[in-house]
């Protein structure tokens, strides 16, 4: 079947269904390969559970030819109606990538623009090569700007997904020592975001710079840009002050914004907002109550305090750039009897060890007691500070050792799962 043929079935339903789980009524059911799982054998399961059409790519489960669609690759099907949908809309698209903040950035975009245009954005972290069609589909007739995350851990990918969004103006939030190991180290991680910027050249879209961003003023040479700094006032939105005590703030013009997210690694995110805002003619103030009303989710830079302690909780997610400015953020802070609670940081590769070091010894330099967690901190194992092999062994020390009226940052990989010491503490 061609796109331009599914199409017509598309427009005739309420949405994209992947997941048996949890199908929609009336929706296109896409049945999807992975590594451990093939969903052309719950096609007829997915018409049963109430979606409307079945798209596969294995005549064998073909048994309903009014309602199963037969395609080479549903993958491809999929990202090919979501590029189809998107030219077919014409609305204006921004596309986000970077090694950390994206979802933060987006979601302040989204507030701040949500308060003049019917906006949709990128839900959660759905920022691959799935998510980023199913967000696509997701815009409609309605739909004023569309907002983009592109996540990546390879070369190559942000060029696909570019190419399948077409976005209208780009943000890269940064270039970070992240997923190194599929990228093949920094050098690799510049290239694969800068495919953004690749294509906002090659087409004559805009980018969005931070110029206290040496790298990205370099990689977006000769693309169309509206820029923002806190320190140079030759960009077109300049920020004359910014803190963190410990809540990001910043103040344009004669305006203070203050938000709810902490660290001053939160102070570009907050100020690519604004500065979307206001290109896209969104009153100041409107834009202040927007980054004000925020309220950051899902173990992203959140204060907790318990009965015994102020915690700051980053556990989402870590790699050696977030891990690096979440420690000197922590350290500026104006708190007595601080502890830090770092974990492992996957997906480094050949690069892990000495990775794990360099942030071991950044963070003996701001003198503040740690415990770090993971098989990869305990091989750097010395006499000086606290190291557990696993969650269980930390979990059973401060069990025994309880800590009490401090503030205490939590910082690791997912897959760590720190914030289940909470309780704890």
């Amino acid at each position: 079947m061609k796109t331009d043929e599914l199409y017509r079935y598309f427009l005739t339903c309420d949405g994209i269904s992947t997941d048996t789980r949890n199908i929609s009524e009336n929706s296109i059911f896409f049945a999807l390969k992975g590594e451990h799982f093939n969903a052309n054998t719950f096609a007829e399961e997915a018409l049963n559970k109430g979606a409307q059409y079945v798209v596969i790519d294995e005549k064998k489960y073909l048994t309903d030819e009014d309602k199963m669609f037969l395609v080479d690759d549903t993958l491809k099907a999929l990202q090919d109606l979501a590029q189809f949908h998107r030219a077919h809309l014409g609305l204006p698209i921004i596309a986000l990538t970077g090694s950390n903040g994206k979802t933060t950035t987006k979601e302040l975009i989204h507030q701040v623009l949500s308060k003049k245009y019917q906006t949709k954005a990128t839900k959660g972290n759905l920022n691959n090569h799935i998510g980023v069609p199913l967000t696509l589909l997701s815009f409609d007739e309605d739909t004023d700007i569309g907002i983009v995350e592109m996540g990546a851990n390879h070369q190559k990918e942000i060029a696909q997904l570019s190419e399948i969004a077409m976005p209208d103006f780009g943000y890269i939030t940064n270039f970070g020592r992240a997923h190194l190991e599929g990228f093949g180290g920094f050098e690799g991680v510049i290239k694969g975001k800068s495919e953004l910027y690749n294509y906002l050249r090659e087409h004559q879209k805009t980018a969005f710079i931070n110029l206290d961003d040496p790298l990205q003023i370099e990689k977006s040479e000769t693309i169309l840009s509206y820029s923002f700094s806190a320190k140079s006032e030759q960009a077109n939105v300049y920020f004359r002050e910014t803190e963190a005590q410990p809540m990001a703030s910043v103040t344009i013009k004669n305006t203070k914004i203050d938000s709810n997210l902490t660290g001053l690694y939160n102070i570009p995110n907050i100020c690519a907002a604004v500065s979307i805002g206001i290109y896209f003619n969104i009153e100041l103030e409107d834009i202040k109550k927007a980054i004000e009303e925020y309220m950051p989710q899902n173990n992203r830079s959140q204060w907790t305090v318990t009965q015994n302690n102020k915690i700051l909780l980053d556990a989402y997610n870590a790699n050696p750039s977030s891990m690096k400015v979440a420690i000197e953020n922590f350290a500026q802070l104006k708190e007595s009897n601080k502890i830090m609670i770092l974990g492992d940081m996957f997906e480094l590769g050949n690069e892990s060890s000495g990775e794990h070091k360099t942030i071991k010894e950044l963070a003996e330099k701001q003198h503040i007691t740690t415990f770090f967690v993971g098989k990869e901190f305990y091989e750097l194992k010395d006499n000086h500070n606290h190291f557990f092999k696993d969650y269980a062994s930390l979990s059973a020390y401060l069990s025994e050792h309880a800590i009490q009226k401090s503030t205490i940052l939590i910082k690791g990989s997912r897959g760590m799962s720190l914030e289940r010491i909470l309780p704890i503490l």
